[in-house]
């Protein structure tokens, strides 16, 4: 079997893929590489036979370096989001190091249609995904919906007082779990094949802000109701509250965009990689009621 490295291992969503890879489809674990800026944080997965990397995103050479002898190679998106434009910078990067170091399948983990999104990082998704398919490696990219986790930062203040201040409108989105993406990209990798094929993962139906509260207020006994503000006043809040601005300009364009209409997707991308449905959102609440309340 080939070898499969995946970035950003020590994240929330690298250590689900490679426990996927690892438990779902029984790759051995000689065959996967787990790469980190700090190899520190690997060290459980080094335990399980996995082999660990330093590949840092601000050094070419070692991204190169972590890339020798690797035929799948999946980027996961970096966290630089508060210096516009060295994400991308990071991920062309990474492109090129893959290139160089003959990698013979690339994949990398992106958003749904950044080509029309108003998301403030959207451009960095863009700008790889055109990096990838110009590098002439075979090719698969990922597109993650909204993360369904993403409710869990901020509904525990919301539940409290009763209100979720959300610039979304009457938008609907497909929110999908990240470990259901991460069993996704799992299968992907795990095929082994390098289709040149973009797929977009959603969940398996479309709610707007009204019908997530309702589904939150169930899951927790709660009352919560969905209170509409405009992208301007919502980005004010959540600086008032003491968030950086970048990332208040994040959340406020990901609703401006969910209010467009430009989350509005359904696909059967999930279940064709992984043969199963993804998990719904009143499930995913109910098993996560504890982190709701908080």
């Amino acid at each position: 079997m080939s070898k499969i490295l995946v970035t950003g291992a020590s994240g929330h969503l690298g250590q689900a893929i490679i426990r996927h890879l690892l438990e779902t489809y029984e790759v051995p674990a000689a065959n996967i590489v787990a790469a980190s800026r700090d190899t520190s944080k690997l060290t459980g997965l080094a335990a399980k036979g996995v082999e660990t990397r330093a590949a840092d995103f601000d050094d070419a050479s070692s991204l190169e370096k972590a890339f020798q002898g690797i035929d799948t190679l999946l980027i996961i998106s970096t966290d630089a989001l508060a210096v516009p434009g060295q994400r991308l910078t990071q991920h062309k990067a990474a492109v090129a190091a893959a290139t160089k170091a003959g990698v013979k399948h690339l994949a990398y983990t992106s958003m749904p249609n950044p080509d029309k999104s108003l998301v403030t990082f959207a451009p960095d998704h863009l700008g790889t995904e055109e990096a990838v398919k110009a590098s002439g490696l075979p090719y698969t990219i990922i597109r993650n919906a909204w993360y369904l986790d993403n409710y869990l930062h901020g509904m525990p203040h919301n539940l409290a007082g009763g209100q979720w201040f959300t610039a979304s409108g009457n938008g609907k989105v497909s929110n999908i779990s990240r470990d259901d993406c991460a069993r996704a990209a799992a299968a992907a990798l795990a095929k082994g094949k390098a289709e040149n094929k973009t797929y977009t993962l959603t969940g398996p139906e479309l709610l707007d802000a009204d019908q997530i509260a309702a589904l939150v207020s169930e899951a927790t006994g709660k009352p919560l109701t969905a209170v509409k503000v405009s992208p301007d006043d919502l980005k004010k809040g959540i600086e008032g509250a003491g968030l950086p601005g970048f990332v208040a300009a994040m959340l406020a364009s990901a609703d401006a965009n969910i209010a467009a209409g430009n989350f509005e997707i359904l696909t059967n991308d999930y279940e064709t990689l992984t043969g199963k449905k993804p998990q719904t959102s009143a499930e995913f609440f109910k098993a996560h009621k504890a982190a709701l309340i908080g």
